[in-house]
């Protein structure tokens, strides 16, 4: 609901002369313009409109001008950030900037004229043309929303920014269609970080009417992702919305209109869902101790599976330096373009190819160069009758405009002219990999042979020629091969303090045959089952991608390399050979505690068990937090990191999110990381964190042990007017003394009721809003031994902005 004006407020608002300029006023009237560097700012000071500068142009005189933007961007943060563009693809370029107003026409439009040629370059095209500028107000509300309403009933709002998206939703903002009028309210990707012109990438409603949304080539039916159907809290393929910490997400269907909208639980958060110049939605937070914005999650979670987010002939590999990488025999078309993340146009070919059949004019036939382990292009003709690859080569050649085949499972595809949607994969888990045969100038591949012969020459004839290039050479092999073992002579010094063996990358490949054995996988690599030749059973850690997986390798190693406790899991040993990084772990036969409390698969733990969990999973947290020379935060605590030994002694596990905290320090600021759901509330809102953040998700934890259930929102179920959502269920139960009723029913109530009555209580004291209030792991792990009675903890109220309950004493 927009707020009404009164019209004292509007009078007081006023200039004295028709041409003022509207700044420091969240209202702009008739007779009023915006120029040059004045802004019109939101009541609250979070947001102002204005003309901002971004990107450059050519002018006629083939000089370079910069363009500049009406938009609306966030006042007071310190990282320029648009949220709305409104001439998105018609930029005033230079020093027309300085000759162009915004302002209200005489028809009750907001206009961007240029005043020397009399033009228009921007309108809000309201349609309804009953109403006159004199009764119109133009108002940037405080939620950021751009809003012309009628001056004498501010309720009639005759157009507003939100209708009109460009690449941000804000809070508040709506994302889908009007039925009546048939207007889409959807988000458009920009062109590129520089330039906010349409960009390749829609983000829009499903237009068959189901309550679900796709990321999809603009103008095309090309969908990429598709956000599932809504299922009352969240979208099914995008189970991260119900466990959203901070932002409540909400369908509004009604007979007029069909859209989603957000709204923080805390309104001092500043927080956006952008649709980035790539293709990939993602959910920001901006973060005032780091002073930028932190990614809370993104969809798609690979971002090679956005439709041609590298551009033709291209392979996209999301785990290596560079997403995107041209194809052997092809260059970068348009390097400025590539380099602001514009690669539509992708690459072009160094040497076309003959062309001429089989046969060149210098006797010499087209090559084909093979890439392996990859997604196929899109857009495949396929022929079935073709019965070898060999035959299936010829097909290609016989074809001017075929670049490229593949033969598998018998049968032959070839691709015509542009390669688009390649994607490299990496190990040999992935069933989909095939050999793309690239087609090849014959003369780019002699090219390729002449190019090394040619450094060979040149090494030689600057050898004999100058014995100082000759040491120099010596010299600059050994920097590289320096280089090389930098990482082992890094990880050796962990080595000689921690017992830890450096493993070599072929003794690995040997102990888990050929990584043949996949026990699972994460966010940052696989993990294989091996065994040593001492019949050790091992479990390898292989991480994926240098960017990341090289942090989390030399956090992991640093860190459980240099403890060793029964609770935590044991690192045998680590491989660091080029680019390949590999962690070596003591096997855990009853894999994660996740696997026994919420999948069918999985054995059901009795409550003896579970509680013996609760205990040692207690020890090792408080062993990290208490007992080492640093004080060491887990970051990650969840059931998928709980492993189970033979004996189901716990052990917890992946430290690779691990943060070390000095004992002079009480906090330690570092981006937000961990799992959504297990997340401290104001490790969110960026403040530094404490040893606290493991306690809170220890209590989530302790919560699903009792109950053998997730305890995420898609739980969550209505029982008349009453939202039960398990933690807030327990709390109340606590309270009433009833906590019997919330252990997992798969044990038919067989359980010790004193412990089930402690492990409530600390479960609900662990996961208090504020981090004073909750225990350390220590305390924990004499409530639950019984060496402590702990008092009743109070209903965090967190759970209770969540649902909307009422208050609890």
């Amino acid at each position: 609901m927009l707020p009404v004006f009164l019209f004292g407020l509007l009078l007081s608002l006023q200039c004295n002369f028709p041409a003022c300029s509207a700044t420091n006023s969240s209202i702009m009237m008739a007779g009023q313009v915006l120029v040059g560097g004045n802004k019109l700012i939101s009541s609250n000071g979070k947001f102002a409109l204005g003309f901002f500068q971004t990107g450059s142009s050519k002018s006629s005189d083939n000089t370079t001008l910069p363009n500049w933007y009406l938009g609306i961007w966030f006042n007071n943060i310190s990282k320029f950030t648009t949220v709305w563009v409104a001439n998105r693809d018609k930029p005033i370029a230079g020093p027309i900037f300085k000759l162009s107003e915004l302002s209200v026409s005489r028809d009750g439009n907001l206009v961007i004229l240029n005043k020397v040629a009399n033009s228009m370059i921007w309108s809000s095209q309201i349609e309804n043309r009953t109403k006159t500028s004199r009764n119109i107000i133009v108002v940037l509300s405080d939620n950021g929303n751009l809003v012309i309403l009628d001056a004498s009933n501010p309720s009639n709002v005759w157009w507003q920014s939100f209708d009109h998206p460009t690449d941000v939703l804000l809070p508040g903002a709506n994302i889908g269609r009007n039925k009546i009028t048939g207007q889409k309210y959807s988000l458009t990707s920009k062109k590129n970080s520089e330039d906010p012109a349409l960009g390749l990438y829609c983000m829009e409603l499903d237009p068959s009417g189901s309550k679900q949304f796709y990321d999809k080539l603009c103008n095309s039916s090309m969908v990429y992702f598709n956000t599932g159907e809504w299922n009352g809290r969240y979208f099914n393929s995008v189970p991260e919305m119900g466990v959203n910490a901070f932002a409540d997400p909400k369908i509004v269907d009604n007979d007029e209109e069909e859209y989603l909208t957000y709204t923080p639980f805390d309104k001092t958060v500043i927080t956006i869902c952008l649709l980035d110049v790539s293709g990939l939605t993602k959910q920001l937070l901006w973060v005032e101790e780091l002073q930028d914005w932190e990614t809370v999650y993104i969809q798609p979670k690979d971002s090679c599976d956005v439709f041609s987010v590298c551009g033709p002939f291209t392979v996209c590999n999301n785990n290596a330096l560079t997403l995107c990488n041209y194809m052997k025999g092809f260059s970068v078309k348009s390097p400025r373009d590539w380099d602001l993340d514009d690669r539509r146009e992708g690459c072009t070919r160094n040497i076309p190819v003959d062309c001429s059949g089989n046969k060149t004019t210098t006797g010499l036939t087209d090559k084909f160069f093979p890439i392996p382990s990859v997604r196929l292009p899109y857009d495949a003709h396929t022929m079935e009758t073709v019965a070898s690859g060999h035959e299936c080569m010829q097909v290609c050649l016989r074809n001017c405009s075929c670049t490229a085949y593949s033969y598998g499972k018998s049968s032959c595809s070839v691709w015509h002219d542009q390669l688009i949607n390649v994607k490299q994969y990496n190990g040999t888990t992935n069933t989909n990999e095939d050999i793309l045969y690239l087609r090849l100038a014959s003369a780019e591949v002699q090219s390729w042979g002449h190019s090394r012969s040619g450094k060979i020459i040149g090494v030689a004839v600057g050898a004999s020629v100058s014995v100082f290039n000759y040491l120099a050479f010596i010299l600059l092999l050994m920097i590289w091969r320096s280089k090389r073992r930098s990482c082992d002579h890094r990880m050796n010094e962990i080595k000689e303090g921690a017992g830890i063996v450096a493993f070599r990358y072929a003794d690995l490949q040997r102990a888990t045959k050929n990584f043949s054995t996949k026990l699972g996988g994460g966010s940052f690599g696989s993990v294989f089952k091996g065994i040593l030749n001492d019949s050790t059973t091992i479990a390898v850690k292989m991480l994926d991608g240098a960017r990341q997986g090289e942090k989390q390798f030399r956090a992991e190693v640093s860190t459980i390399g240099m403890i060793q406790h029964v609770n935590l899991v044991k690192l045998i040993g680590f491989c660091c050979e080029g680019d390949r990084r590999m962690l070596v772990y003591e096997h855990m036969v009853n894999r994660s505690l996740d696997t026994h409390l919420f999948r069918s698969n999985g054995t059901i733990l009795n409550w003896s068990t579970r509680y013996q969990i609760a205990i040692g999973v207690a020890k090792g947290l408080s062993y990290l937090h208490q007992s080492c020379h640093d004080c060491i935060i887990h970051c990650d605590i969840k059931p998928e990191n709980i492993l189970l030994d033979t004996s189901f002694v716990p052990k917890v596990a992946d430290f690779g999110m691990a943060k070390l905290l000095g004992r002079d320090f009480s906090r330690v600021l570092t981006t937000m990381r961990g799992t959504i759901g297990y997340l401290a509330p104001k490790w969110i809102s960026g403040v530094a964190i404490t040893q606290k953040v493991d306690v809170y998700s220890y209590g989530m934890v302790l919560l699903e042990i009792i109950s053998g259930r997730r305890n995420t929102l898609d739980e969550c179920k209505s029982t008349g007017d009453q939202v039960v959502y398990f933690p807030m269920q327990a709390a109340r139960k606590l309270i009433k003394g009833d906590v019997g009723s919330l252990v997992d029913h798969q044990l038919y109530g067989d359980m010790n009721m004193e412990e089930v009555e402690r492990a409530c209580k600390v479960a609900c004291w662990c996961i208090q809003d504020d981090d004073f209030n909750r225990p350390t792991m220590g305390e924990v792990v004499q409530v639950l031994e019984g060496l402590v009675e702990p008092d009743m903890p109070q209903v965090p109220r967190l759970l209770q902005t969540i649902l909307g309950g009422p208050a609890s004493t």
